[in-house]
């Protein structure tokens, strides 16, 4: 069963978000800082021009010199607000966009050190793919959005500040408005916080529903069963959309309040100057400068929207961090032996999933040079043996060796080039066919991909393709047991000591196997073959059969020896029920 995204504990979230959001600030800290730092200026101008405009006004009403001079200050602090107001723009939306697709490279680097299947463990693909896509991207805008945070706070500050200046009981009057106004903001923050992660959850469910459905399209639409799936795949919206409704329900009682506080505070603040001005106490200039600095100080009600987006940008970096927590696979640095054969041992071999274990101190030796097969009942643990035997996922306890060296202190680029992997649904890389199965460690020449197809049994359907191997995969219409002759033909091509076919061969006909098979035991250079099969002739052709039973090694012989028991002849019967145990 695949594994339902979900939070982890929560002492460990807050500390893993608040590890990205510091990561994405340092690495865009120069340009958070010219976001900042731009924005600060924006406010000083915008904090600036009501203040020369109420001069110049009261200069003009005096007849009195220096009116033109004060108009042309004026302009000018207006042009220059509207251009920083667009540099802020410019450089946060750059900002944004680097700080992503840092924190998504970051991300995608992690996910890769963890090895193929630690974070599948704990995460399903869907959730993957939005972690570091939507929740990387609103993570991104962090920086920008809290230095233009900054600059949103600065302004009505210092309209406030300016409206104490202008008048002092200007500026008392707004100033008692502004507790109501404080705990407005708090209890959005507050309210919002818990709604957005919830609904950031229902989304990544959605996301792992669909990718799944997806990886099994052809099995749904031979089964009739879209709408039903579709219906599956939706089951959780209504709560993603209670979750939407939750968060503007808050979101709108913030503005809602927002909106109602603040044109009273304006209009008290206006009301007051009028009376200011009716006793001589206050300009005509003044109070023009006086009711434009009540409405940039009631601009901290538009701090809603910024800390909306920081409360978004909070719980998609928990969600960030809750994979970079995941700690990476260690890698060792010591060299294979030059002249070792492939011999590989598993010691103890302990793996577990979801806490149930699926294979059970494993002890298991394949001498260099021989082609073992590994059998058992489905959901014996046999591909996850294959797994732990090149090091795609570790054993939880245990130690599996390559010659002599543990795979955890292997060099882990010579160990890539040595170990190699067929699997049943190979996936191909690369702009050709050819190039699909040179796709590895080390560059192939032409006759050596050539050679590797044609040992797979591949060459003949390659040839028969618009432009053979230089045909792009996507323009070549493939079965899959002619998907698996070329899965297998990249392992050829990058056979080293040790060759690791997980059930490789399920879809090829009998004679093709047959080649297959005879080319792993006489035309591939030297080298360890382990073959996961549930194939009777592919287990009569290996040198030794391991035979898997419930998580462990019930019996390691040649196929002959192993075939006069009963109970091993059931392995291959079409009716043997099966271990019961997930693999």
């Amino acid at each position: 069963m695949s594994p339902t995204p979900g939070p982890p504990s929560p002492t460990r979230q807050p500390d893993a978000g608040r590890r990205v959001l510091t990561g994405a600030l340092r690495h865009s800290l120069l340009r958070t800082l010219t976001v900042a730092l731009l924005g600060a200026a924006s406010a000083a101008a915008a904090v600036a021009l009501p203040a020369v405009l109420g001069h110049t006004l009261d200069l003009a009403l005096d007849s009195a010199p220096g009116a033109g001079t004060a108009l042309a200050l004026s302009a000018v602090l207006l042009v220059a607000e509207v251009l920083l107001d667009a540099l802020v723009t410019l450089t946060g939306g750059v900002t944004t966009a680097r700080s992503t697709a840092w924190l998504r490279r970051h991300g995608i680097g992690h996910l890769l050190s963890l090895g193929p299947l630690r974070a599948t463990d704990r995460f399903t693909t869907g959730d993957l793919v939005n972690r570091l896509t939507g929740n990387a991207a609103e993570a991104g805008s962090a920086p920008t959005t809290a230095a233009g945070a900054l600059a949103a706070l600065l302004t009505p500050v210092g309209a406030l500040v300016a409206l104490a200046i202008t008048d002092i009981w200007l500026a008392a009057v707004f100033l008692a408005g502004l507790p109501l106004l404080t705990l407005l903001l708090r209890s959005f923050a507050r309210g919002s916080s818990d709604s957005v992660r919830r609904y950031q959850h229902v989304q990544a469910e959605i996301a792992s529903r669909l990718v799944e459905a997806l990886g099994g399209a052809r099995t749904i639409a031979a089964a009739g069963t879209a709408h039903r799936e579709g219906a599956r795949i939706l089951a959780p919206l209504p709560e993603l959309g209670a979750q939407g409704r939750l968060m503007w329900q808050v979101y709108g009682r913030a503005m809602v309040g927002s909106s109602i506080l603040v044109p009273l505070l304006t209009t008290a603040v206006l009301a007051v100057g009028g009376l200011r001005l009716a006793h001589g106490a206050l300009t005509v200039g003044g109070l023009l400068a006086a009711a434009r600095y009540a409405a940039l100080t009631a601009g901290l009600g538009g701090l809603t929207g910024q800390l909306n987006a920081l409360v978004r940008s909070r719980a998609a970096a928990r969600r960030i961090g809750e994979l970079l927590a995941l700690p990476p696979a260690g890698h060792g640095s010591r060299p294979l032996p030059s002249d070792g054969h492939g011999r590989l041992e598993l010691r103890g071999v302990t793996v577990a999933r979801d806490g149930v274990p699926v294979l059970h101190g494993v002890d298991l030796v394949v001498p260099g040079g021989t082609t073992m097969a590994v059998v058992g009942r489905s959901g014996a643990g046999k591909s996850l043996l294959a797994a732990v035997a090149g090091r795609l996922t570790d054993p939880d306890d245990g130690a599996v060796l390559l010659d002599g060296v543990p795979l955890d202190q292997a060099d882990p680029v010579q160990l890539r080039q040595e170990v190699g992997y067929a699997f049943e649904r190979p996936a191909l890389f690369g702009d050709t066919i050819g190039a699909a199965i040179a796709f590895g460690p080390r560059p192939v020449p032409a006759h050596g991909i050539e050679a590797a197809a044609r040992a797979a049994g591949a060459d003949p359907f390659v040839r028969l393709l618009p432009r053979g191997y230089a045909t792009p995969p996507a323009d070549a219409p493939l079965s899959g047991g002619e998907f698996q002759r070329l899965g297998v033909a990249r392992a050829f091509a990058h056979a080293g000591r040790l060759l690791i076919l997980d059930d490789a061969t399920s879809s090829l006909d009998t004679v093709t196997e047959h080649h297959v098979s005879r080319a792993l035991l006489q035309d591939v250079r030297p080298g360890t073959r382990l073959l996961i099969t549930h194939r009777l002739s592919s287990a009569a052709r290996a040198d030794l059969v391991a035979w898997l039973e419930r998580g462990r090694i019930r019996a390691v012989a040649p196929h002959d020896v192993l075939w006069r028991d009963p109970e091993y002849r059931a392995v291959f019967s079409p009716t043997a029920p099966d271990a019961g145990t997930p693999s």
